[in-house]
């Protein structure tokens, strides 16, 4: 999985490495502002002599900036180089670039109202953003609001007529690297440019309400992360990116008991729909035996919609002991469609048994009331899927945080917290979904962009998750392995499926998917 850098992180590597003389910062800036120009013209053939603006910044950024317009007019290109802040002030390597373009090329000051009327004139050509990538932790001054205004609503409003395309040096303007939140007035692009390795606020995609319409995910565009020579394995990274599933998926050898019997726990008669899409989850993606448990006047309705699905009849939680006295009952799944009063019976002994466990939707909520409760009683096999309502029943002060005034706090950090608190893996869903393990490993997926699968907000996506978990659970896998597989699968199967998906149709979209990694893997050898 690939590695997502904080702000911070990548600093302290680029500045390692300037120490110890492998590289110099003049040289990093050249190779960031060639690498921007190489990927522009990667996705757009070069028109050949056009209009470029190119807005730079106060700091580093803004010296990549000045490299762009250097590189851009060597090609023959117009420059307008806008210069926000007293260029005397900039730091040392982008007050050498500045200087370099000034030989050759106006330097502009800051003015936006010019700058809006500039972009609104521009049918075609180029808008460099090279304002203050990754070092924002505030809102855009006000001084740029006129500049977004010529931005914003052509990107969104006019995405295929007539404009220029706006690119993003490192990040957008105004959206945080660390936690992805729009901290005001942020500039979208249709194609940003990173460096070394992608920012974790290129994935994470908070809202904040209509006047902060869309985190990172959302306004950077297509991503390109450039290698500007750096070394590739000395840093320590923030979570890894979920970009492929584990190797073991696909069954070898063995029989039915050799991969695990899953047991998930229903609700009351009229409430079963929920458990039976998670057993079938959990049956599609190989776990040898799934027995779906539910009180004995719900049988009847549950046994006219399950074949290969196991019926048992468990009327309270001494019945539950009972059951997990079996050892090959080895993954549990607790949750959907449970109810609150079923779950807060049927939690502890499930918890008790000490197997590997799936906790979703009332499985959470029924402990809302005192969340300590549940944490006393798990364990580092269990798994906790919540949606962001459910994490702020069971987590309310690092949801608070997570609005807060600090702008660099992100899901990652919180779903770290909550893992560590938790003493057990969790994932918080959405589309940019966080997952930890209480030892500090983060990861995340991002459905967004290229991986968007906006169909998945239906009802019962989420019951699928769980048994998809609960499955791989059963096969062997490890809680977060388990966790992070089935968070790609999920997304795989419903970009398999498209438009008009409901929760039913995932499992039955996993043999697809399946079957393409397979073929991936067999052209691979």
């Amino acid at each position: 999985m690939p590695e997502i850098l904080t702000a911070s992180q990548m600093r302290e590597h680029e500045q390692t490495e300037i120490a110890r003389g492998a590289v110099t910062g003049l040289e990093l800036m050249e190779r960031a502002g060639e690498s921007v120009v190489t990927a522009i013209f990667s996705r757009w053939s070069d028109p050949g002599p056009a209009q470029a603006v190119v807005l730079c910044g106060p700091g580093n950024n803004g010296g990549d900036g000045y490299v762009i317009a250097r590189l851009l007019a060597a090609r023959g290109w117009g420059i307008a180089c806008y210069a926000y802040g007293d260029p005397a002030r900039l730091p040392p390597d982008a007050k050498a670039n500045h200087d370099r373009w000034a030989q050759i090329g106006d330097v502009l000051p800051w003015d936006d109202a010019a700058i809006e009327g500039r972009i609104d004139d521009m049918e075609s050509g180029l808008v460099i953003d090279a304002l203050f990538g990754t070092g924002l932790t505030r809102q855009m001054p006000e001084d740029t609001a006129k500049t977004w205004r010529g931005i914003y609503p052509r990107r969104f409003s006019n995405p295929s007529g007539p404009r220029p395309h706006f690119i993003a040096v490192d990040i957008p303007s105004g959206i945080s690297s660390d936690s992805g939140r729009n901290l005001g007035g942020a500039f979208p692009a249709d194609l940003t440019v990173s460096f070394h390795r992608a920012k974790c606020g290129h994935y994470l995609d908070p809202s904040d309400g209509p006047d902060r319409p869309g985190g990172g995910a959302s306004m950077r565009g297509a991503l390109v992360v450039a290698d500007i020579g750096l070394p590739q394995d000395t840093i320590p990274a923030a979570a890894r990116l979920i970009d492929r599933p584990s190797n073991f998926l696909m069954k070898r050898t063995g029989h039915k008991f050799s991969h695990g019997h899953a047991l998930v726990l229903s609700g009351g008669a009229g409430k079963g729909g929920a458990a039976r899409m998670a057993a079938r989850a959990a049956l599609r993606i190989g776990a040898g035996l799934v027995t779906l448990a539910c009180p004995p006047k719900a049988l009847a309705e549950n046994a006219a919609h399950l074949d290969a699905i196991m019926l048992s009849a468990l009327p309270d939680a001494y019945s539950l002991r009972g059951m997990l006295g079996d050892e090959r009952l080895n993954a549990l799944c607790l949750g959907p469609g449970l109810g609150m009063s079923r779950a807060q019976e049927m939690v502890p002994a499930a918890l008790w048994g000490k197997r590997a466990t799936v906790l979703d939707a009332d499985a959470l909520s029924a402990f809302s009331y005192d969340p300590s409760l549940l944490f006393g009683q798990l364990h580092e096999a269990c798994v906790l899927t919540p949606h962001p309502g459910e994490f702020k029943r069971l987590f309310p002060d690092l949801t608070e945080k997570l609005s807060g005034d600090d702008p660099t706090y992100s899901k990652l950090d919180a779903t770290r917290e909550a893992a560590a608190r938790a003493g057990c893996t969790v994932l918080l869903k959405g589309a940019d979904t966080a997952i930890a393990a209480p030892d500090g490993r983060v990861a995340l997926h991002s459905a967004t962009q290229d991986r968007a699968a906006p169909w998945l907000a239906t009802a019962g996506a989420g019951d699928v998750l769980a048994g998809l978990i609960a499955g791989l659970l059963a096969r062997g896998f490890q809680p977060f392995d388990a966790a992070t597989t089935a968070a790609w699968l999920h997304v795989e199967a419903a970009r398999s499926f498209g438009p008009g998906l409901i929760a039913e149709d995932l499992p039955e979209e996993l043999p697809k998917v399946l079957r393409a990694l397979m073929a991936r893997d067999a052209d691979r050898d």
